[in-house]
């Protein structure tokens, strides 16, 4: 994972496998195992900057829709995978593969790229709700 911009309750990371372009990670700025740890209003905050970090996928890469995984058996601290979907996706009406068998890496340069689009939207959208 590469991290795009951290929020006040949680970091954006790029997930590296982009079998889904544009699938992000949001990670709790702190450790707990499950949602319901978290206070109404820490929830709220962080369930806010999820919501913002989807929205933002979905117009920069005009996906159909998001899926949203909270898993954590392995890794035990509280993170949303966001991963947009088309129509045409193999997995479209299914839930998307976590690790799949032929993971799709993009350059350095091209994720490099991305990142940079991508914090300058999620920056620009958080200040607007923010205000």
């Amino acid at each position: 994972m590469l991290p795009i911009v951290t929020f006040d309750t949680s970091t954006v990371f790029f997930n590296r496998d982009q079998t889904h372009p544009g699938r992000l990670i949001v990670a709790l700025n702190w450790h707990v195992d499950e949602l319901f740890e978290l206070t109404s209003q820490q929830r709220s905050q962080f369930t806010n900057e999820v919501a913002l970090t989807a929205q933002v996928i979905k117009d920069h890469f005009h996906a159909s829709k998001i899926n949203y995984g909270i898993y954590g058996d392995t890794v035990s601290h509280l993170h949303f995978h966001l991963v947009p979907k088309m129509p045409g996706d193999s997995d479209w009406d299914d839930a998307f593969v976590n690790n799949p068998e032929n993971p799709l890496y993009l350059s350095d340069e091209k994720n490099e790229a991305l990142i940079k689009e991508l914090r300058a939207e999620l920056e620009g959208l958080y200040e607007t709700i923010r205000n």
